[in-house]
């Protein structure tokens, strides 16, 4: 998830933020609690007031498994698992790429991708970035992302506005993650490239008129969705079992949660691979959200 695959969940921090909420140094979790590995301000995913999606999961898992609930407040950058799983501050983050190494991963409890959004008064249909409209129309992507290395090997370039990916709310609150859904509101971009989870929250917080497409990639080097897992201390086998049994116990309930968020939902990988009907009978509609 660190470096390249990190970079998606738009969840990199300064330094000099990181450490403003680093708490608690002598603190130790116990094992018979979960001890989130959270993010202090990083909405819709979580922060210090526990308004983010993957807070109310974390209070899911530890009333489901009956044992309290603690956090461990930790920006999500470059030396997460290092300084929070690994010495034992926490003992789970809630939401990671599937994929991703450096933990041992629980089965995929969503999918989802990057999105497309647009105003609907524009009079745009584009459903994907093979569209060639794209090439006359102001675009707003972070910059490094998954759709901006596709858009360059498009030939799309010109025409991009890139947006940092670090939000550090001490020192630069302007890079909020919702900044390009903003100026696609405020005229400024005609069309923003943006993580779905960021752009499905700001759209419902905003009750804006945008349409909003799931993105899909052709290239297996630049994958547009992702599998999200729960993520704890490598070899700690016994915890990844309770977590997947409260996955699949608590399904549906997790699943209201994302779609409370404005989540866009795809089916998963396994899901799509057993051919089975979990998650497809719970799929929203990631277009015309309101």
């Amino acid at each position: 998830m660190l470096g390249l695959r990190f970079h998606f969940l738009h969840r990199l921090k300064l330094l000099s933020f990181s450490l403003l909420f680093v708490f608690f140094i002598g603190f130790v979790c116990r094992a018979e609690e979960i001890c989130s590995c959270a993010d202090p301000g990083n909405l819709p995913f979580s922060n210090q007031k526990l308004e983010g999606f993957e807070n109310k999961i974390a209070q899911i898992v530890a009333d489901s498994l009956h044992v309290p609930l603690s956090y461990y407040w930790f920006a999500h950058q470059r030396g997460l698992v290092r300084n929070t799983l690994k010495i034992g501050k926490c003992n789970v983050i809630i939401g990671v790429p599937s994929t991703w190494g450096q933990v041992l991963t629980t089965k995929p409890y969503y999918r989802t991708s990057y999105v497309m959004v647009y105003k609907k008064d524009k009079g745009l249909n584009i459903q994907s970035l093979d569209d060639p409209a794209l090439k006359h129309l102001k675009i707003g992507v972070l910059i490094n992302s998954p759709p901006h290395q596709l858009l360059a090997e498009k030939g799309i370039i010109e025409n991009v506005v890139g947006y940092s990916p670090f939000f550090d709310p001490v020192f630069h609150p302007e890079d909020f993650p919702g900044k390009i859904v903003e100026e696609v509101l405020s005229d400024k971009i005609d069309i923003g490239l943006v993580w779905g989870p960021v752009a499905g929250f700001y759209i419902k917080k905003k009750g804006a008129a945008l349409t909003m497409v799931p993105l899909t990639s052709n290239n297996p080097r630049i994958p547009m969705a992702f599998d999200i897992s729960m993520g704890v201390k490598k070899g700690d086998q016994e915890l990844k079992n309770k977590l997947d049994q409260v996955i699949d116990s608590k399904h549906g309930e997790i699943l209201q949660v994302l779609e409370e968020y404005g989540v866009p939902l795809l089916r998963t990988t396994a899901d799509i691979e057993q051919n089975t009907n979990i998650g497809k009978s719970h799929e929203v509609s990631a277009k015309n959200v309101n």
